[in-house]
């Protein structure tokens, strides 16, 4: 298995300067990550970094917290895919995944879809916060409103563990079926976790410490 294949490799904190970010795209060159992940407002440098590269763009909607209302993350949806986004990473409602309304879930997982336009659409569900139960559910959820992936989580849960195996094997068993993919996010530092989340169904990894996995 080739692990680098799956990796989006991460850069997504707040004090992150210049230099970090070329420095995370000459890596996911160096070692053939399939992608980068960083905020919307480093797509198009990242894009212009990886013009000549296969390493995929990916970006994250509504981050970390989800609570921005629909229109804002389409818009910021929109913007993204304008500056070169190959992948958007929207984060769910939790608030209102929480307080089981489905339909504004469902509305704001197709809202964002549609401003996706053909780029594919993961949906983070912060799994730190939620039971089995909701996990399954919010997992339904993106199934009807035809998102591509679901997420584990954005890293930035106080005190939170990221992904684990049994919510990543949980997520897989549900949404596989209607082919949708799991990608888990989180707490993936090292090469034994990141085949455990490989063999628990995930497809994709979403970690800042690539270059230390792949580097076993």
């Amino acid at each position: 298995m080739q692990i680098n294949e799956h990796i989006e490799h991460t850069l997504l904190k707040q004090d992150a300067k210049f230099e970090d970010f070329i420095k995370l795209f000459e890596e996911a060159k160096k070692y053939k990550f399939l992608g980068v992940c960083v905020n919307p407002l480093y797509v198009k440098l990242a894009k212009d970094n990886l013009k000549d590269s296969n390493v995929k763009v990916v970006t994250v909607i509504g981050f970390p917290l989800g609570a921005n209302k629909t229109e804002v993350k389409a818009f910021e949806t929109e913007k993204a895919i304008d500056d070169g986004a190959d992948e958007i990473d929207m984060v769910i409602n939790v608030s209102k995944l929480k307080d089981k309304n489905y339909d504004f879930i469902i509305n704001d997982i197709k809202t964002v879809k549609a401003a996706c336009k053909d780029k594919p659409l993961k949906v983070i569900l912060e799994t730190d916060l939620l039971t089995k139960d909701e996990i399954k559910k919010a997992c339904e959820l993106c199934i009807e409103a035809k998102a591509d992936f679901v997420k584990t989580s954005t890293g930035f849960v106080k005190n939170g563990v990221g992904a684990k195996a049994e919510d990543v094997k949980l997520m897989f068993e549900t949404v596989s079926p209607y082919g949708l993919k799991v990608k888990a996010s989180g707490g993936i530092r090292d090469k034994e976790t990141a085949l455990k989340m490989l063999d628990s169904g995930a497809e994709r990894l979403g970690t800042s410490s690539g270059v230390k996995i792949i580097s076993g």
